[in-house]
Parts: structure tokens; sequence; C-alpha cells
């Protein structure tokens, strides 16, 4: 396997990785402006974009993973729940859904709370054994915090869902896993976000504050800590839907 990570805008991580050996290859989370990366991160790794996958509509930043996807020809990928939401047509993922990337196994798990639509991306390769390698927690856990449950409105409803997602979709996973977010520090998309840019799921449930709280202490902290909300967010969501296009 293969592995990029990329710093880039409003402290975004984007992700690159694949399987060389089958020439296969998928972009998460791209910044608008990052496309020409990863064309020629594929280029020098002589492999294929099979997938082009947000975690989840962004509001803090516009996506370039429509056009990088129409750049190289594969489809782009959003959660189910955004059928009907979305303008554009885009591949669905189905919680539980395998993406096969050559011997790279792309598990997609639905974690709504930060937003409902939001996945994270449990990564296995198979020539180092059955065992999941990482996973890609999007805007769901964060290095030292969570995401911010206020951006589709209903926040105590949205903070529960969160402590629900965490709780049974990510904490059950192997301490040794790790983990890579969509932000560092910096981002407004949570609070107390971490500088370092990955860390392992026992690390966290070891000194992230928000996973050693009750659910009631979880939406009462989540709910009274909210940052202030992105520079222009609205026109970004609108973007990100395809009402702007």
């Amino acid at each position: 396997m293969f592995f990029r990570q990329l710093a880039t805008r409003e402290s975004s991580l984007s992700y690159f990785f694949g399987c060389a050996g089958h020439a296969q290859a998928v972009a998460v989370d791209v910044v608008a402006g990052d496309e020409d990366w990863f064309v020629e991160e594929a280029r020098r790794a002589a492999v294929e974009i099979r997938y082009v996958i947000d975690t989840h509509v962004h509001a803090d930043h516009y996506s370039g993973g429509r056009e990088l996807a129409r750049k190289v020809g594969a489809p782009y990928c959003l959660h189910e729940s955004n059928e009907g939401r979305v303008t554009y047509d885009f591949q669905p993922l189905a919680d539980g859904e395998v993406l096969d990337v050559g011997n790279v196994k792309v598990k997609v798990l639905h974690t709504p709370g930060h937003t409902p639509d939001s996945v994270c991306l449990l990564v296995t390769d198979t020539r180092r054994g059955e065992a999941p390698w990482f996973v890609i927690t999007g805007d769901t856990l964060f290095v030292g915090a969570v995401g911010r449950p206020d951006l589709a409105g209903r926040e105590a409803e949205m903070a529960g869902l969160l402590y629900d997602s965490l709780h049974a979709r990510l904490l059950p996973l192997p301490d040794a896993l790790e983990i890579y977010p969509g932000h560092q520090a910096g981002s407004v998309c949570g609070a107390g976000l971490s500088g370092k840019p990955s860390s392992t799921l026992g690390f966290e449930k070891r000194w992230n504050p928000a996973l050693a709280m009750d659910r009631a202490a979880f939406v009462d902290c989540l709910t009274r800590e909210i940052p202030p909300r992105p520079a222009d967010m609205d026109a970004m969501v609108r973007a990100n839907l395809g009402l702007a296009d």
C-alpha cells in the first residue's frame, strides 16, 4: 500500500492511498485547487484513481472532489443520504459497503453527528493481514477533539448522534488502529484540535477528553463550546451541494 496525507487550506487534511501492485487509488476530501496535486501523484505512482470520496458535504471549504473525479473519469462518492439533497450525480455509499482497490479494502462506516451524512473509511491492506490498518475519520473524530455538532442545526440531537457514532462504530475498533482526521489545529470544525495530524485509537481513548464523558456530559460540553461558524459557510455549502453551479 502507498499512502499520502496532504495538509491544505483551512487546516484541512486530504488523503491519497491505494494499491501499487494493482495500480489503483482513492482520493479523499480533496480541497478545491488541489486537484492537480492528486493527478500528479497518480502519475508518479503509475496508478488509476478509482474513487474520489468526500467524507461529508463540507461547510468550511470548497470541495475539489467533483472536479477531480471529472478530470480522471472516476466516480465521485458521498453517503447515500445525500440522494435528493445534492443537485448532481454521485455514487452513493452505504454503511458497511466495501470498496475494492486492489489489495486495499475500504469499508464505509456511517457516523452521523458532525453532519447527517458523515462517514469514516476503515482501510485494510490484505497483503499485510486481515485486520484494518487505519481509519480516515473525516470530521467525526480528531486528534484530541471531536467534530462540532451544530452545522446541520439541532445541536443537542446531533451531539447525541455523534456520541452514539463514536461509541458504537469507532471505539470498539482495535486500540492499535491508526486514525487520520479531516482537520488539525486551526480548523473551526471542532474545538481543541491538536496540531498533530494523526494518532491511534488507543491514544485517543486515553487522552481525548470527549471520549471519557458519558452521553449527557458529552452533549452538554459540545453544545456549550461551539466555535464560531466558518466564514462564508453558506456559500461553501451551496457550492458543495451543487446549488451554485
